[in-house]
């Protein structure tokens, strides 16, 4: 228990880094809410004023009796616009919390190490900055100024009421703690309920992600059934936790009703007994009653708050815990390469007792166009993301013009190449906007010259609204089209260096040419330099001009060298080849 309550009151100071440029607005939210319930506290003097004023029939003060009316309506005024201040103000520093707590989730998503996120579901993630963040705004920062406005409530009654009667008043105050001792225990109990709720609201997320992206091939491998089983036991176990969560909750509420009604009806008989003995008023009775009334509303509606509050000190450790992703550090110098690249003593493994890529050595000159062909799973797009910095050597180093790969700013080392990977990635947005993504203040010139360079003009042009048209990545376009996109957003770019990551492996072999063409049009400009290029490509015969062919096994490179040299030595890469010649010719 006592560790539960320590991970609530860190979440809560978190949180508050978050509340703490809106405080303003919650100071202006508690100082309404005192304002709010110094009018309840005073309104039970004032109708016991104007019942002392009817003594009996035919001896009604009413010049009295219109003032306390008065003095009443003001009240009850006072109430109503102050509480609707106090709401106004609570709801804004809770959107803007909100908003500041999403925006750093998603900023700390962005910036996170890739092996952050390759262990994380994206419905997971999604479920986080989205479906969390907005539980927070319901539980916390409004439930605040509900708690507070009851602590002021049940002080100030005990208060008026010690004033009245001291006796009455002790009797209610010595009823007060059980109910508090129930809420306590019993709102302790369901947080562990709450917290696997929001658990496995992630996971449902994650799992409708995972069958809406991956539809076609469930349904190619008849596989729904399956599917809706698995969501099926997700979703059960959801509606097993958020109901053992809602129910222990709800045994808050009643509980403290039964013991707010027996501070109800001690207060009535106490007070009944006083005025029988003369000691107190007709008046006095209506104020004892109607402040043991008045005690135990706040302590309801801060009990019901309970349940709202564990579900969002949940999500709050939720998208708190995704802020506190450290990101990737991003010193150095600025990198402006000319293709030049050297791979010294590689060693990298995901898994530490499980080695990788180990003792690599590569050096790639300028201009170079490098091959990189293996088995699935021998480390070619490893590679790959250690040279884009997407993951850093355990040792060993990648040297750009002779110098350390950590001497340089990850951004930077990222502009220096293209990158054209096997899922190629559209955003909804026009097609010029995602042509210029790498350079958005691109004229219009250079992004209509970039798409004809990737041979993708005559296609735009004869989309409904050509470069204007609105486009995402479920619009119908071909695979090979949104390659071809990506293509002409690099080449627009135009940086030294080249990656091409199995990027035909899903297109027809018609497309697969113009990809091609176009890829080699980067490598080798009619006006300019070379680039230095990495391809990685299962289909060889795409391979065979490349300058230099690395062959990976296990995370080594087994065999080096051009097409003709490695068919002559009739190792591996010969018999991957004539294997892949002979299936292709079938």
């Amino acid at each position: 228990m006592k560790k539960t309550n320590v991970k609530n009151s860190s979440t809560l100071r978190r949180l508050i880094k978050y509340l703490k440029p809106h405080s303003w607005l919650m100071v202006c939210a508690f100082l309404c809410a005192v304002v709010t319930a110094a009018a309840t506290l005073f309104s039970p003097v004032v109708i016991g004023g104007a019942v002392d004023c009817i003594v009996g029939v035919d001896d009604v003060d009413f010049e009295k009796l219109a003032v306390y009316l008065c003095i009443l309506a003001g009240l009850i005024a006072a109430v109503l616009i102050f509480q609707w201040l106090m709401n106004l103000c609570a709801q804004r520093a809770a959107h803007l919390t909100v908003r500041d707590a999403r925006l750093g989730g998603f900023s700390a998503l962005t910036d996170a190490p890739l092996s952050f996120v390759d262990t994380k579901s994206p419905g997971d993630i999604t479920s986080r900055i989205s479906v969390d963040a907005d539980q927070i705004a319901d539980g916390i920062v409004q439930g605040a100024t509900q708690i507070f406005t009851g602590v002021i409530t049940i002080i100030g009654t005990l208060v008026f009421m010690i004033l009245i009667n001291p006796w009455i008043a002790l009797a209610v105050g010595a009823l007060t703690p059980i109910s508090l001792l129930v809420s306590y225990f019993v709102a302790n109990g369901t947080h562990k309920y709450f917290t696997r709720q929001t658990k496995v609201r992630g996971d449902l997320y994650a799992k409708s992600e995972e069958t809406v992206r991956n539809r076609a091939l469930i349904a190619a491998y008849g596989h729904a059934a399956v599917a809706e089983r698995e969501f099926g036991a997700i979703n059960e176990d959801l509606r097993d936790c958020g109901f053992k969560a809602t129910f222990f909750s709800s045994l808050v509420n009643p509980s403290t009703r039964l013991i707010n009604s027996l501070v109800y009806a001690v207060a009535a008989v106490m007070g009944t007994v006083f005025a029988i003995n003369g000691q107190v008023t007709v008046g006095g009775i209506t104020q004892l009653l109607l402040y043991a009334n008045q005690f135990a509303r706040p302590l309801n509606e801060i009990t019901g708050v309970i349940t709202e509050f564990q579900t969002s000190l949940a999500a709050a450790k939720r998208i708190l815990d995704l802020s506190d992703v450290e990101p990737q550090n991003d010193d150095g110098a600025e990198l402006k390469s000319n293709g030049n690249i050297a791979i010294r003593d590689l060693y990298f493994s995901y898994v530490s007792d499980k080695p990788l890529i180990e003792g690599m050595n590569v050096e790639v000159p300028q201009g170079t166009l490098v091959a990189i062909v293996g088995r699935t799973g021998c480390g070619k797009t490893t590679l790959i993301n250690l040279l884009m910095r997407f993951y850093d050597p355990i040792s060993g180093d990648i040297l750009f013009e002779n110098r350390s790969a950590e001497n340089f700013k990850r951004s930077s080392v990222r502009k220096n190449f293209g990158m054209v990977l096997q899922d190629s990635w559209i955003f909804k947005g026009t097609v010029r906007d995602n042509i210029a993504y790498g350079k958005p203040d691109a004229t219009d010139e250079e992004v209509i010259a970039a798409a004809r360079a990737a041979d993708i003009d005559g296609f735009i042009r004869r989309m409904p609204d050509g470069y204007d048209t609105v486009i995402d990545d479920g619009d119908g376009i071909s695979q090979g089209q949104k390659q071809l996109i990506n293509i002409a957003r690099i080449m627009l770019v135009d940086p030294p260096m080249l990656i091409l990551d199995e990027a035909t492996s899903n297109i027809d072999t018609r497309t697969e040419k113009r990809v091609q063409a176009a890829f080699d049009k980067l490598l080798r400009p009619e006006n300019g330099k070379k680039k230095t290029g990495f391809v990685v490509a299962h289909r060889l015969s795409t391979i065979v001009g490349a300058d230099m062919i690395l062959v990976m096994d296990n995370g080594k490179i087994i065999e080096r060298g051009t097409h003709k040299e490695l068919l002559d030595k009739n190792g591996a890469y010969a018999s991957l080849y004539r294997a892949q010649f002979a299936k292709e010719s079938i």
